[in-house]
C-alpha cells in the first residue's frame, strides 16, 4: 500500500547545505532525497508529507520547484471571537495558530521563505496569501532575503462576515504576494491565457473569488481553507503542466486538488494530522472514479417459471420508508485497483477489509502494488409493509 501509517516526523532531520548541491534535472530525481511519504501517486507525480515543514524543505534538492503556493499561519488565535454563518465563534484554530510575538513570528517567516528560496528553480516564482496580520512581515522577510516582488495581489471575498464588534471595516480581502526566486529570475507568466480568462483585458490585481462552497467542504474544512478557483487561477497563471508544484502548508490540501485537476506534479506537507487526512480525502476523492453499469439485469422471487394467471395480481407499490424490512442477505465486494495500472487488479467477496486483504495477500496478484482499495455493498430486505 503507498499510503503510510501517519507518524509524529521528527524534527531533528539534518538541513542539506544550499551551496554545492547540484540541481536534479527532474521532479523525480528531487524525489529520492526525501522521506517517506504518507501518501505517494506516481502516476500523477503527487507526495504528500506530514512534519515540520522546514525538515521537508530541507530534504529536497535545491533549484527543482516551478512553484510555490505557501498559507503560513496567520497568528490570529489570540482568544478573540469572529462570526461565523451568523453565529459568534472563536477565532482560534489550533496550537500552529498561535502568536509567539512579533520578532519571533517575523523569524520563522524568514525561515520558511528562506528554505522555499533554496528549492525554488532560478526562474521559479512563490506566491503567499496572507491577512494584514503576516503579510507585511512576509513582505518584509521577502526583501530582506533578496527576492523579485512582483505583484500584490488583493483577494476579495464578495460575501465577508460582519464585524461584530463594530469599530473596524470588515474584513473582505486577503493579500496574496507574488514573488521571483531573485533579481536575475525571468518568472513565467502565462499573460495570454489570463487575458482570456479577464475577457480580452489585461487581467487587474484585484481579484473577486467566493470562498469554497459546500462542495469543497463535503470531506471536511480547514479552518483557512482556500478556493480551488483561487489556487487554479494561480496555477494557471504562473505553471504549464507537468510544472513541480510544492505547498508547505498544506492545511486541507487545496494546492494538491488544483494541481492534480491541471495536471501539475504536486508535493505538499503539513505538521498537523488532521489536516493530512482532509487533504487524503479530498484527493482521493477526485483520483476514484468508480463507474457501474448493468447490461441485462433479471431478478426473480418465482420457484418456477411456469404460465401463471397474474391477472388479479394487486398492483406493486412503492415500498414504504416508514415500514421496516428484514435483511435476509448482504453481499460485501472489494476491488483493488493498482498503482500504475489504474483499473480491477483483484476483487473478491469478504465480509470485511481484513479478511479481503488476507484473500488478496494469498492470491497470485499479491506482488501488485495497490493505490485504492473499493468497497461495494449489496443488500436485499424483505418487505414487511402493507
Amino acid at each position: 500500500m503507498i499510503i503510510k501509517r501517519l507518524e509524529t516526523v521528527p524534527k531533528s532531520t539534518p538541513h542539506l547545505a544550499a551551496s554545492g548541491a547540484q540541481a536534479p534535472a527532474t521532479a523525480e530525481a528531487a524525489a529520492s532525497a526525501l522521506p517517506a511519504p504518507v501518501f505517494h501517486d506516481p502516476k500523477h507525480h503527487i507526495k504528500i508529507f506530514q512534519g515540520d515543514c522546514l525538515d521537508i524543505l530541507a530534504a529536497i534538492p535545491e533549484s527543482c520547484v516551478d512553484l510555490i503556493f505557501a498559507d503560513p499561519p496567520y497568528f490570529l488565535s489570540t482568544n478573540g471571537i469572529t462570526c461565523h454563518a451568523g453565529r459568534m465563534v472563536s477565532v482560534n484554530k489550533g496550537q500552529w495558530d498561535v502568536s509567539r510575538g512579533a520578532d519571533a513570528n517575523h523569524e520563522f517567516n524568514r525561515a520558511w521563505l528562506a528554505a522555499c528560496q533554496r528549492v525554488l528553480k532560478p526562474n521559479g516564482t512563490i506566491w503567499v496569501s496572507g491577512t494584514s496580520h503576516v503579510i507585511h512581515s512576509v513582505g518584509f522577510a521577502m526583501q530582506q532575503l533578496g527576492f523579485k516582488l512582483l505583484n500584490d495581489i488583493s483577494w476579495v471575498k464578495p460575501n465577508p462576515p460582519p464585524n461584530l464588534s463594530c469599530r473596524y471595516f470588515t474584513h473582505a480581502t486577503e493579500t496574496i504576494i507574488w514573488a521571483a526566486r531573485d533579481k536575475k529570475s525571468r518568472h513565467k507568466f502565462n499573460y495570454k491565457h489570463m487575458k482570456e480568462i479577464a475577457g480580452g483585458k489585461q487581467m487587474k490585481s484585484v481579484w473577486t473569488i467566493l470562498p469554497p462552497d459546500k462542495s469543497e467542504k463535503r470531506h471536511g474544512k480547514h479552518p483557512t481553507q482556500k478556493p480551488v478557483a483561487l489556487l487554479e487561477r494561480i496555477l494557471q497563471a504562473a505553471s504549464d503542466e507537468g510544472d513541480l508544484v510544492l505547498d508547505p502548508f498544506l492545511g486541507g490540501g487545496t494546492t494538491i486538488v488544483s494541481a492534480l485537476r491541471l495536471r501539475r506534479h504536486a508535493y505538499g506537507c503539513d505538521l498537523d494530522i488532521d489536516s493530512i487526512h482532509l487533504s487524503l480525502r479530498r484527493l482521493c476523492s477526485d483520483l476514484v472514479h468508480a463507474e457501474l453499469s448493468v447490461s441485462s439485469l433479471q431478478i426473480s422471487v418465482d420457484l418456477f417459471s411456469g404460465s401463471m394467471d397474474r391477472s388479479l395480481r394487486t398492483p406493486i407499490r412503492p415500498m414504504d420508508s416508514s415500514h421496516s424490512g428484514k435483511l435476509v442477505r448482504r453481499d460485501r465486494s472489494f476491488y483493488f485497483i493498482g498503482t500504475h495500472r489504474r483499473e480491477v487488479i483483484y476483487s473478491v467477496s469478504a465480509e470485511n477489509m481484513e479478511e479481503a486483504l488476507q484473500k488478496f495477500q494469498s492470491s497470485p496478484h499479491s506482488a501488485i502494488e495497490i493505490l485504492f482499495v473499493i468497497k461495494t455493498e449489496t443488500e436485499i430486505y424483505l418487505h414487511q409493509g402493507k
